[in-house]
């Protein structure tokens, strides 16, 4: 098996913010959580490459292992070619110290997807985005082939559209990349290219030395810390509060799916004398259902399981896409996707137990129910106040609505009066 090294590149000068690697988040120094993050990977040394005094202190005195670099590195890849010289491994992981909200499994496919296919020679991470989120130049784009190969990287929305009729699914670069031990070795000699002094993108010189990089898809990862406003936002995050800027998560979607046990209902089986299965679900769900409807918003149902009470309450709510009985929910909820005609950066999936987990990475924003296992929860963009079957769908429709400006629909009763005839609970 392929031995691995996770290195942490970590330098003390920054324009926008100066010594982040050793801002306090709950406690701790921010290289701590990273380091910590990637501690929990398995069968991998954890090494923080740092070219400040300061920085080597810290992560000695919580018990890393850290390497004083050169201070003369461009980028955290030429940082990693020096610590290759004294770290001997096969897979080389540059994790970048800004990012304490990194998820360990994330590292860990990449590793499994490394050593699962040799003639990878660089890998990386990237997750759905919205048309707007990738208008930010500060968010790095990228396109990928059909076998995954990256195609290009930009700080412009890429693709471009032409044809507006053209649906597009914008994918984010999340900035941590395995190297196999051979192109690392190759790597200084490679020439800077114009297209990356252009970008200031590094991997473009890959790229533009003909050296493929390979991408591959996981749920939406938390903010990287670049500006002291960034940290905030992960402090909030890590406190399980909402920042106000996160707000566009919901700005732009057109279709919510819903899990129907433990989502519309409170995951509870209720049977008669006559061994007849029933449901109990909630009347704020349904009028939330509809009030999307009305809204132009479509939503789709999703369930693992089939019954009589299920079917009678889709058509009560009339809704036309539904899919019971599905055991494999990733490729589900691709397909309602295509049927909506919309992609999956516009898609809400809501869900509230394990098998929920891969219709998450299929849907741009992933939401669990109060109730739902913390395991499921850490997978997730939003978590709802309420638990499943007491309104929690409605919770999350109700913010759909306002902050897509459509909340004289549910607060303003002379706009619901003009609907009220159409609406079912």
């Amino acid at each position: 098996m392929d031995s691995v090294a996770i290195i942490i590149p970590a330098r003390y000068a920054s324009s926008r913010f100066p010594g982040k690697p050793l801002a306090d988040i709950l406690g701790k120094p921010m290289i701590q959580h990273v380091y910590e993050k990637a501690q929990s990977v398995k069968n991998a040394e954890v090494i923080v490459a740092t070219d400040d005094e300061r920085i080597l202190e810290t992560v000695v005195n919580f018990g890393g292992e850290g390497i004083l670099t050169a201070s003369t590195h461009i980028s955290g890849t030429d940082r990693l070619v020096e610590v290759m010289s004294k770290v001997d491994a096969d897979l080389y992981i540059n994790l970048q110290g800004d990012e304490p909200l990194v998820r360990s499994d994330d590292i860990e496919m990449l590793i499994n997807a490394m050593r699962s296919d040799e003639s990878i020679e660089v890998g990386t991470i990237y997750h759905s985005i919205s048309a707007q989120q990738a208008k930010d130049s500060n968010t790095v784009k990228v396109v990928t082939s059909h076998s995954g190969r990256a195609c290009y990287f930009s700080r412009s929305p890429i693709p471009f559209i032409r044809n507006n009729d053209v649906q597009i699914n914008y994918k984010q670069h999340v900035g941590v990349y395995a190297y196999r031990k051979s192109v690392l070795e190759r790597y200084a000699q490679l020439p800077e290219s114009n297209i990356e002094s252009a970008e200031q993108l590094e991997q473009l010189r890959l790229l533009d030395s003909d050296i493929d990089i390979y991408a591959f898809e996981v749920m939406k990862t938390g903010p990287g810390v670049d500006t002291p406003e960034d940290l905030q936002k992960v402090i909030a995050i890590l406190q399980g509060k909402q920042p106000a800027s996160e707000k566009s998560l919901l700005s732009n979607i057109e279709l919510v799916i819903t899990d129907i046990d433990g989502v519309l209902t409170d995951g509870g089986i209720y049977y008669d004398e006559h061994g007849e299965c029933m449901k109990r679900f909630h009347v704020r769900d349904g009028l939330g259902i509809k009030l999307l409807q009305q809204a132009g918003i479509q939503v789709a149902v999703l369930s693992g399981k089939d019954s009589k009470p299920l079917r009678k309450r889709i058509s009560d709510l009339g809704i036309d896409i539904f899919m019971l009985g599905i055991k494999n929910k990733e490729m589900a909820c691709q397909e309602i996707i295509q049927r909506a005609n919309t992609i999956k950066a516009n898609t809400v999936y809501i869900g509230d137990d394990t098998i929920d987990l891969p219709a998450f990475i299929s849907c741009g924003v992933a939401v669990a129910v109060a109730d739902a296992p913390e395991y499921v929860k850490a997978k997730c963009d939003l978590v709802t106040d309420t638990k499943g079957g007491f309104g929690a769908l409605r919770e999350i429709a109700d913010k759909i609505l306002i902050e897509q400006g459509k909340s004289k629909l549910i607060e303003d009763p002379a706009a619901f009066l003009k609907i009220h005839a159409n609406v079912t609970q």
